[in-house]
């Protein structure tokens, strides 16, 4: 009488292994390592009982982690240029790291007190990263389907790390900040980081 509750015995890892070929017992002893330790001990007895020689393969150590020791080349106090440096070592093939991105991508207002974004390389990369990002802004590129670019200077030291800005910036960013309200953007100028000037283009390139 048929007894639908009685269960087939599981098989057991002997009744696995004595179908399967030489080539198959071969390439489980190759995982020997990931086998638990019923499974080893069948495979073993499997292979003793077809007179085939038996090793268990030694077990590999893993390769000890590489450590690289970063040195940090450029610090940044905004985002964005942070990430402009790092394409730009990063198109050199050279590794490097954005130390605390994270961090001042959650707020931004922190970037002043823990001494900006630090860009790291490892310190056999230092003097290739450093020799990139110290080449002199060209004085002029062609952009396909647009007119020729001239790099804006400073009239009176004629140092191109200039800045457009914005007058009433901060008042837009406390209204922005404090009332979620966008204020309305005026009109600017150009400051010389390098002798302090300001200026004002009435057609600025940065327009």
């Amino acid at each position: 009488m048929f007894n639908p509750f009685l269960r087939e015995p599981e098989p057991t890892f002997s009744d696995l292994y004595r179908p399967i070929s030489e080539v198959e017992l071969r390439s489980l002893l190759a995982d020997w390592h990931s086998l638990i330790p019923e499974a080893r001990s069948a495979l073993a007895a499997e292979f003793a009982s077809r007179n085939l020689a038996f090793e268990a393969p030694a077990l590999e150590e893993d390769a000890p982690p590489d450590f690289r020791e970063l040195v940090t080349i450029r610090s940044y106090r905004d985002l964005s240029e942070a990430i402009v440096a790092r394409a730009v070592i990063e198109s050199a093939g050279i590794f490097c790291f954005l130390r605390d991105e994270n961090l001042i991508r959650l707020d931004w207002q922190v970037s002043n007190f823990i001494g900006g974004i630090r860009l790291q390389v490892a310190a056999s990369d230092a003097e290739a990263g450093l020799a990139l990002l110290s080449q002199p802004i060209p004085n002029e590129f062609f952009i396909p389907d647009e007119q020729e670019f001239s790099q804006p200077r400073c009239p009176r030291c004629t140092s191109t790390d200039i800045t457009w800005e914005r007058k009433g910036r901060k008042a837009a960013l406390a209204s922005l900040y404090l009332f979620s309200l966008p204020f309305p953007r005026g009109s600017g100028s150009w400051h010389c980081s390098s002798c302090d000037l300001h200026w004002v283009d009435e057609n600025p390139s940065g327009e």
